[in-house]
């Protein structure tokens, strides 16, 4: 058995939990350690937060060539634009390669040693010793398996950090081979724009890929299981992003499911299903589907069978929805768990918060802790998509006395100026002092705006302060100001 070494802190995973949580470890003082399977960045840095935005980029910029050029006085001839797929995915991949390597000079600059291979905790902090792990070699990629080689080391840590990630979720009668039925990273890096894509779930990612090979020119269509696209939005910003979209030619059934996937020699059919009636369906081809559905915590393999730890739907368990003052705590002493791994809200920047707060309090620092009612999230389509808070169908629901102020961006300045007038922004507010319940965007820079609105929740800001605070203008944060003034029935430019 290879010898053992000792730490203070061991993490398990490298993406946007993990690194950030053994970075503030070692700024801690602590001895500290990480552990990666695969690729430093974990699946944000490498297939998801940060290549598809990309990849968005890219088809912005397509999209933005064969339909918007002659409106700006740039006189560009779609027949003249075409696509290099090639060079599209292999700058998305590049960006990658440069994450990685951020990562590993700051794991260098702080002293936090990397192991690669595959961790399996074998014994948690006991009075017998400390946590305990066996390190072995990874023979499989990124897309799933166990696949293990020899042991490569032993491990103790006073502590563990889980930070794994998650893992797209599979239809049961249709798992993904890569090529015909896909999953979110395999639609990263395909050899080829498919002609046509069925995308099974209209949550963000799916959306988000759905936009990107709808404006690349792949016929899109959307099967979305309950009656409106982005369930966890504003009904109002839904009804709102299905109309924008229908208009940018993609195409949708609602309200209903995919029921049977067949594989085909030019791609595959799938049965669409009425949720109300199941004897309504129809038959949609595409040369793919993307299927979209969730995802699930990441931890194939990672304890031995004899820890008994506690798993709750697909996830981790731990102390962070019951303990006045969690650690991240899971059913075994001394592990900690953060991040997707331990269920949604499945946001890198709440896995980042979460890391920091539990290492924290591992080292006895008092902490504020995770806000998880000012956690914004952002759909990067175009229009842009963004909130925070409560929806109105929320704030309905818990009974609570408010009112809505909206601004339309067709009213807005910096809007027309841009040609990006497609979108509102919408303000909940509690009555009758006016402090922010919750914001919703939908439109050109949404998701760099909502960090206005996640502030004003956080501090338990009023519509009011928002209002006393000067917007520069001409900028796309004054639709903000003016939606507070709509709170109060005072928008100027309404």
């Amino acid at each position: 058995m290879p010898e053992s070494e000792h730490y203070d802190l061991i993490v398990i995973g490298s993406g946007p939990g993990g690194y950030i949580g053994a970075i503030r470890a070692a700024q801690l003082g602590l001895k500290t350690a990480c552990v990666e399977r695969n690729k430093l960045g974990g699946v944000c840095l490498n297939w998801g937060c940060i290549p598809t935005k990309a990849l968005l980029h890219n088809a912005e910029l397509y999209r933005e060539a064969i339909t918007g050029g002659r409106a700006w006085g740039i006189e560009v001839a779609p027949e003249t634009v075409s696509i290099n797929w090639e060079q599209v995915i292999a700058r998305s991949r590049k960006i990658t390669e440069q994450l990685n390597k951020g990562v590993a000079f700051l794991f260098k600059k702080n002293n936090i040693d990397h192991h690669e291979g595959h961790a399996k905790i074998l014994a948690g902090k006991t009075e017998a010793g400390p946590c305990r792990i066996e390190l072995r070699a990874a023979t499989d990629d990124y897309y799933g398996g166990t696949g293990l080689g020899e042991v490569k080391a032993t491990l103790t840590a006073d502590r563990v950090l889980i930070a794994t990630g998650a893992a797209p979720r599979e239809l049961p009668f249709a798992p993904f081979d890569g090529e015909k039925i896909l999953s979110s990273s395999h639609a990263m890096t395909l050899n080829k724009r498919p002609e046509s894509m069925l995308v099974v779930g209209s949550g963000a990612i799916g959306m988000e890929f759905a936009w990107i090979y709808n404006a690349f020119g792949t016929e899109v269509t959307v099967v979305e299981m309950i009656d409106r696209i982005l369930p966890v939005e504003d009904e109002e910003i839904s009804k709102l992003a299905l109309r924008a979209f229908k208009k940018q030619g993609m195409k949708f059934h609602v309200g209903a499911t995919v029921s049977a996937i067949e594989k085909t020699a030019v791609g595959v059919k799938a049965t669409v299903v009425d949720v109300k009636d199941e004897s309504k369906s129809q038959i949609v081809e595409a040369e793919v589907v993307l299927v979209a559905v969730g995802v699930k915590g990441r931890f194939d393999g990672l304890f031995d069978d004899r820890l008994g730890v506690r798993i709750e739907n697909d996830h981790i368990w731990t102390d962070c929805r019951e303990a006045a003052r969690p650690t991240y705590q899971t059913s075994v002493e001394g592990v900690h768990a953060i991040g997707d791994v331990i269920g949604p809200p499945w946001l890198a920047h709440v896995a980042g918060e979460e890391a920091v707060t539990a290492v924290e309090r591992m080292a006895g620092h008092e902490t504020p802790g995770v806000d998880y009612d000012s956690i914004p999230g952002c759909t990067y389509t175009k229009p842009q998509i963004a909130s925070v808070g409560l929806t109105e169908q929320a704030a309905r629901e818990k009974g609570l006395d408010y009112t809505v102020g909206t601004f339309q961006l067709k009213a807005h300045g910096k809007a027309i100026a841009v040609g990006a007038t497609d979108g509102i922004v919408k303000l909940i507010v509690s009555k009758p002092d006016g402090e922010i319940l919750g914001g919703h965007i939908i439109g050109e820079d949404a998701s760099e705006l909502i960090a206005e609105l996640s502030l004003a929740k956080h501090v338990e800001a009023t519509a009011g302060d928002i209002i006393a605070t000067m917007h520069a203008h001409p900028t796309m944060h004054e639709a903000i100001h003016e939606a507070a003034l709509a709170t109060e029935g005072r928008a100027i430019h309404a």
